[in-house]
């Protein structure tokens, strides 16, 4: 035998396809920034990002969207990110949005929504040209449409027609001004490769991931969490359940699910056997209508 065979694991591939990527936005892009919710797969980018420039510093800011309706656990984590990293941390407030009129809030448009509107001026204020997001192509099938690359116009919106083609890992990053990129390096990864990375690099994650006991409230089939702006209606009651939750976002919007899973190796076990897709089974405002997430992406949503 004159030589080893050497083969990568699939985990090693999807993680040498992320970290070209944030290095190849790097070199292309005058002012990249780093999405970041502080949920599991913002998180896992930080750790890709981080070894992409090892032993830098991260060439680009982190940027995360306030609902005002965030768990803290999850501010908790991105803080404790940020901090570790050494990063810049730009926090675009929905709350700071609405009362300058960036954005308007009428009462009946969720927190969720009203991100758009915040997202879309601190891009133009900050002038980023590029943002990587943290979504993957088995959340949903609006996500799935979407290429590596997605460009925007000058109103920050995305037009599925207009994608560029991305053979042999080739990336057209040209824009106009006004224009901006965002980019998505987790898109090949599945909510099971994110949950084998997190057990393999041992990164650690808000708490709300794993099992433990919470008031509840059964809402159109959404368990969500009680709180301040949760409250029981007309036939609704506070429920103590042991649950999780598979994805985080506001408050008033994300459901957790029924669960023993307190480890990262039962939370695998639970994710390789179930047949929902985390946003499907936990986001209520994935269920306004079939064509939600698309119609929200269009219009300038991550």
């Amino acid at each position: 035998m004159t030589h080893t065979e050497y083969r990568l694991s699939h985990l090693d591939q999807l993680e040498a396809e992320s970290i070209h990527i944030f290095r190849e936005v790097a070199a292309e892009f005058e002012k990249p920034v780093l999405m970041c919710s502080g949920g599991k797969d913002s998180i896992v980018m930080l750790r890709l990002a981080e070894k992409a420039f090892f032993p830098a510093k991260l060439p680009f800011p982190v940027l995360q969207v306030d609902t005002g309706f965030d768990f803290p656990e999850v501010l908790a984590a991105r803080d404790h990110w940020v901090k570790r990293l050494g990063a810049r941390l730009v926090v675009a407030s929905v709350e700071e949005a609405i009362r300058k009129g960036i954005v308007v809030d009428d009462g009946k448009t969720s927190r969720n929504r009203l991100q758009i509107g915040t997202l879309l001026h601190v891009i133009e204020e900050e002038g980023f040209t590029a943002a990587f997001g943290g979504g993957r192509r088995d959340e949903e099938k609006a996500r799935a449409k979407e290429r590596i690359y997605s460009r925007r116009d000058e109103f920050g919106q995305w037009d599925p027609k207009l994608q560029r083609p991305e053979l042999w890992n080739l990336y057209n990053g040209r824009i106009r001004p006004g224009e901006h990129m965002r980019v998505f390096p987790l898109s090949n990864w599945t909510e099971l490769d994110i949950w084998h990375y997190i057990a393999r690099e041992q990164i650690e994650i808000p708490v709300i991931y794993f099992a433990h006991d919470r008031d509840v409230i059964e809402r159109d089939g959404l368990l969500l969490s009680a709180s301040e702006a949760i409250q029981p209606g007309e036939g609704e009651r506070i429920e103590r359940r042991r649950v999780r939750f598979r994805t985080v976002g506001d408050t008033t919007l994300t459901g957790c699910v029924e669960s023993d899973a307190d480890t990262v190796e039962k939370i695998i076990d639970e994710v390789a056997t179930t047949r929902i897709t985390e946003r499907g089974a936990t986001r209520g405002d994935d269920r306004f209508s079939e064509a939600a997430m698309e119609d929200r992406k269009r219009e300038g949503y991550f």
